[in-house]
């Protein structure tokens, strides 16, 4: 094989990958949004898109984690509701900022802990622990609030929900995200913990046998999920102005679909940051232009339960595909 085979080989590897091709894809459907779609390019509405999706940008920074590690929790959603109620009624009471989102913080780490030991102590299977408090800590947000709302914040804080940065269309609401997505990319991809949850998600057993925690790692990574769903809970009540029991509803939906579709395997032991973050664009995209449309909630969740059942369908078939490709161009190459 000589040099140019070797660099062109090399192309193609790089080249033959899913995120990749989910990056193109992204591409296009911005770009025919852009063409097609009335008022879609206006810096009001990319404004509005990217802060409509600055809390599900921060949850699928853990679920991604999770899946990785052949968990998954279902009880984002409600976990980002009984935050935002506690943090609603801290502030109503007359409780500073700091102090309110510190004891929100603490509550979503604690709910997150709770997961956690069911799950790693217990050895119960997470997409059952996590169904039953999905439910368990939305009741408890309407214990706590019932179904009335808290609409009276500082105007500091709720300047936060609806300023830009500077002059720009950037809302200070996706900062919180910006600011996590790296440490969470040089975590996963460039620390011993990174390595650890792939090494979980490929062999537990192997992992076991090698010394790593399995335990202490996944209740690390629940409290992890709980502490970022509080966080995002108190984004959520800035850009809304609003604490409810219902808030959220439904948006695990987004967030693993965004996570599958970001190439992370369903099985665990694979995925990357990088495809993740096209899939939230792609997503943000889609919901974004339907909205635009008039297209409703509720259609909106069909095609995006469409979506999630396609992301686990093609991420079976992708690896193989692009494998394929790479080795016909090696063989191709090869014969000259």
């Amino acid at each position: 094989m000589n040099a140019n085979t070797k660099r062109s080989t090399g192309w193609a590897s790089r080249l033959a990958t899913w995120d990749n091709f989910l990056g193109a894809l992204t591409v296009a459907v911005i770009a025919g949004a852009v063409a097609f779609v009335p008022n879609f390019a206006s810096a009001f509405n990319i404004s509005q898109a990217i802060a409509g999706f600055s809390e599900r940008a921060l949850i699928v920074m853990p679920m991604v984690l999770l899946i990785i590690c052949r968990e998954i929790d279902l009880s984002v959603g409600s976990i980002l509701a009984l935050t935002s109620v506690i943090f609603g009624l801290f502030v109503q009471s007359g409780s500073p900022l700091w102090l309110a989102m510190v004891v929100t913080l603490l509550a979503g780490g604690a709910c997150g802990a709770f997961n956690g030991y069911l799950v790693a102590s217990l050895g119960l299977p997470s997409l059952v622990v996590t169904l039953g408090t999905m439910a368990v800590y939305r009741g408890i947000a309407y214990i706590f609030l019932g179904s009335g709302s808290i609409n009276t914040f500082p105007d500091s804080f709720t300047d936060f929900g609806i300023d830009t940065v500077g002059t720009s269309i950037v809302p200070l609401t996706i900062l919180p995200f910006l600011i996590l997505a790296p440490m969470f990319a040089v975590a996963l991809q460039r620390m011993p913990i990174g390595r650890r949850i792939y090494a979980i998600g490929g062999s537990p057993d192997a992992a076991r046998y090698s010394g790593i925690r399995l335990g202490r790692t996944v209740v690390g990574l629940f409290i992890t999920s709980g502490v970022i769903c509080a966080a995002a809970g108190i984004v959520y009540t800035a850009r809304l102005a609003n604490a409810r029991a219902n808030n959220a509803l439904g948006i695990e939906l987004d967030v693993i679909t965004i996570a599958l579709l970001g190439g992370v395997s369903v099985f665990g032991g694979k995925g990357t940051l990088t495809g993740v973050l096209w899939a939230l664009l792609l997503v943000a995209t889609i919901r974004n232009v339907l909205g635009l449309l008039q297209i409703g909630g509720d259609a909106q969740g069909t095609i995006v339960g469409l979506l999630l059942i396609g992301s686990i369908l093609v991420s079976n078939a992708s690896e193989r595909i692009f494998s394929t490709i790479r080795t016909r161009h090696f063989r191709a190459n090869a014969s000259e």
